[in-house]
């Protein structure tokens, strides 16, 4: 390794570190020490230096433990005649930078508060472009793609490419492989994301480019969302360095390109990264490390030409991905799943309350449809004129040898994000309520509504291998066919609903597992019945029972639920059996109908979590949107953070918005009479299973008797609502004793 690149991170090192205590104590001179820092909505205080040292920063005084910390972590300068090994002081320094460089942004954010825009997307016509660190909302919604590996790693570019053309091949390279791209810095006055911007490519996470910020600090926000992943959903506990960055170099695949001249505040920032097992790679020609040893490969590597720089970082990290050609005239893959076609961009639309649209799969014979065609029948996007609109059916036939009925569902839940993921189209909702918007980018490059049959084609192809043998697609654009589509589907539809609502758990023999969230919480796992939907809201036991059939070596694996060991709690010993083997002696046993005795493991992924409320007699629930106070004292953010590892937390348990009105949801404490308070959104959103639920009960009017929000936040507020209305939960038997 290179003396010069030592000498040159640790001279860096001493640079930042200087500077930022500087800034502090300007900080401290100006304002008062209890003065509170903070990047937001997030229950992990500034997210790097908690995770890694276990400092809870929350005041200005608070800075001044980890700014001692990073001083006495830079290692003597590196002299003539030094002969030892680099790599060990250069990774102290680096880790000195980036203990300053978040100090630095949260003096920025309390110097500064409306500096950056903490939301999912930036304003551009604001010139509000950058986001800055994501609060808990956004990790909690985005760390499901990287547990189910639709975002297998992410790309952090710092600096600017030569022009705005590099810079979105570059992006769009990224993009096609389903990476994030997390951007900071500038270089020669500009940033790959102003470069961007210049090239009317939408930015946000919405569409995986993240514009934290315009400094090699802000490069600090990327890592702090990787150390807050392995929190979240790793069960990594604060403070526990060494697991924080081994878990890191593991699971969390990410590497740096540092595109422009590297000085040596960019240099140590990259000596940091290291320490996660980040490699760097630069378009410059800098001193290289290349032997092996924290990263998996090369630690730094220069000269990388732009056209290869992408294929290459993926390399050199060691990342696997799958890239999908498919032959439309538009780019395709997850990265665009999030873009939205905005009322300027508009070309022409489908359903959305304009017009019907409507989608169905049915099983078909094999002689009855030929692989591959698609057929459009009615008007197509090229006999439209700007502002059109038409009806819509997609209706998809699937013939396999070992295809069956209940896959139709599995499969017709695909079209939502498979149509998503062509760029510059939209799609919104399932079933009878799409919504499809076609972008003016998109019609002219040669849009035509066939490439919706050959995307459907080919990615039903490609990812159901084993159980598609031909697919044949159909588009109706004509009233009358349209509605005929809908009148069949509706009735299909009702069926299957029907026949899920109806089960049981006392109808089955067989549970199933849910194991995608093991890559990050390795000791959660999350079993499925009938009556128990999975806690990421994503999979029933129907859904389960036909991904085991499609894949039967994946993550939903049957479980054969044995001996009742409980009834009213529900447990089984072949349950018990099963978790235990497949938390590696983690977990012991759970119940399903209780959050009070044995509850669950919860992973980060849950659509929400419930907690009792003692001195209401009963338990309240909020789901991961909502980002208000609640009754308990915690928000969502800090609920996950303390038990979303694989924990099963006694009094608390997470579950899908779906199982709160299942029969079983509870039942062990009293069921759903037990529910005193959710966030309004909720409420709303599951009235009428509410209201059937409550007719059943007897209390026709437990819609009413659920605080929320607008009636308080607190538990004497809840219970004067509760004692008003009279809820059935009042007059249960004690919920702790």
């Amino acid at each position: 390794m290179s003396k010069l690149v030592a000498f040159a991170a640790i001279q860096g090192g001493y640079k930042v570190v200087s500077q930022v205590e500087g800034e502090l104590q300007r900080a401290l001179d100006t304002y008062t020490a209890d003065t509170k820092v903070s990047f937001g909505n997030t229950a992990y205080y500034l997210p790097v230096i908690y995770s890694l040292l276990g400092y809870k920063v929350e005041t200005l005084e608070d800075l001044l433990k980890p700014m001692a910390f990073a001083r006495k972590l830079l290692p003597p300068h590196i002299k003539g005649k030094n002969h030892l090994p680099y790599l060990g002081p250069l990774l102290d320094a680096g880790m000195a930078a980036i203990f300053s460089y978040e100090i630095k942004e949260a003096l920025r954010m309390l110097n500064q508060p409306d500096f950056y825009l903490l939301e999912e997307d930036p304003d551009i016509e604001a010139g509000k472009i950058w986001v800055g660190p994501a609060d808990d909302t956004i990790l909690r919604k985005r760390g499901v793609e990287f547990v189910d590996g639709s975002a297998p790693g992410f790309a952090a570019i710092v600096g600017a490419a030569p022009n705005a053309d590099i810079a979105k091949n570059i992006v769009e390279d990224y993009q096609k492989k389903s990476l994030y791209i997390f951007c900071a810095a500038s270089h020669n006055n500009t940033s790959v994301i102003q470069q961007l911007i210049s090239k009317d490519v939408q930015i946000g996470w919405n569409t995986r480019i993240v514009p934290f910020g315009p400094d090699i600090s802000s490069a600090v926000f990327a890592l702090g969302f990787a150390n807050r992943a392995a929190m979240a959903f790793g069960g990594v506990q604060p403070g526990d360095y060494k697991k924080m960055l081994i878990y890191n170099k593991e699971r969390i695949f990410a590497f740096v390109n540092a595109l422009g001249d590297i000085g040596t505040e960019w240099g140590v920032a990259a000596a940091g990264c290291v320490n996660w097992g980040f490699p760097t790679l630069a378009d410059t020609d800098i001193p290289e490390i290349l032997p092996t040893g924290i990263c998996t490969y090369e630690h730094v590597v220069a000269n990388v030409s732009h056209d290869e720089i992408c294929q290459r970082s993926v390399e050199v990290r060691g990342l696997k991905v799958s890239v999908t050609e498919i032959d439309i005239p538009l780019a395709f893959g997850p990265a665009y799943e999030g873009e939205r076609v905005r009322g300027g961009d508009l070309h022409s639309q489908m359903g959305g309350g304009k017009t019907q649209c409507t989608e169905l799969v049915k099983m078909a014979e094999m002689n009855e449809i030929e692989d591959g065609k698609v057929i459009v029948i009615g008007k197509d996007i090229p006999d439209l004129k700007e502002g059109d609109t038409l009806p819509l059916g997609i209706y998809i036939q699937i013939a396999g040898r070992e295809f069956q009925t209940d896959f139709e569902p599995i499969m017709e839940r695909q079209v939502h994000h498979l149509i998503n993921y062509i760029q510059g189209i939209m799609h919104i909702g399932q079933r009878d309520i799409s919504w499809v918007r076609v972008s003016k980018a998109a019609v002219e490059k040669g849009f035509t509504l066939k490439d919706l049959g050959v995307v459907l084609h080919a990615k039903f192809h490609q990812d159901f291998t084993k159980i598609v043998d031909k697919v044949q697609v159909t588009l109706y654009t004509k009233k009358e066919d349209v509605e005929k589509l809908t009148e069949r589907a509706r009735a299909e539809y009702k069926t299957r609903d029907e026949r899920v609502d109806k089960m049981t758990d006392e109808d089955v023999e067989i549970f199933y597992s849910c194991s995608l969230c093991q890559s990050f919480a390795p000791n959660h796992v999350c079993s499925v019945s009938p009556e128990r939907t999975g806690l990421c809201g994503a999979y029933n036991w129907m859904d389960c029972k036909a991904a085991f059939e499609i894949n039967p070596t994946g993550p939903n694996q049957p479980i054969e639920k044995g001996e009742c060991l409980d009834p009213v709690l529900g447990q089984w010993k072949g349950v018990n059996d099963f978790i235990y083997k497949a938390s590696r002696g983690a977990v012991t046993h759970y119940n399903f109908y209780s959050m009070v005795h044995d509850p669950m493991t919860t992973c980060g992924c849950c659509e929400c979590i419930a907690a009792m409320l003692p001195a209401c007699n009963g338990v309240m629930t909020v789901n991961r949107d909502y980002a208000g106070e609640t009754p308990c004292g915690m928000k969502f953010t800090t609920l996950a953070g303390v038990m979303g590892g694989g924990a099963s937390s006694p009094g608390f348990v997470g579950h899908s918005k779906y199982n709160i009105t299942q029969k079983k949801f509870i039942v062990g404490d009293g069921g759903l009479l037990r529910m005193v308070w959710m966030p309004k959104i909720l409420k709303e959103e599951i009235k009428e299973r509410i209201d059937k639920y409550g007719a059943e009960k007897g209390y026709p009017d437990l819609y009413d008797m659920i605080a929320d929000e607008t009636v308080g936040v607190t538990e004497e507020e809840v219970l004067a609502h509760l004692q008003a209305k009279g809820h059935p939960a009042l007059t249960m038997d004690s919920l702790v004793g």
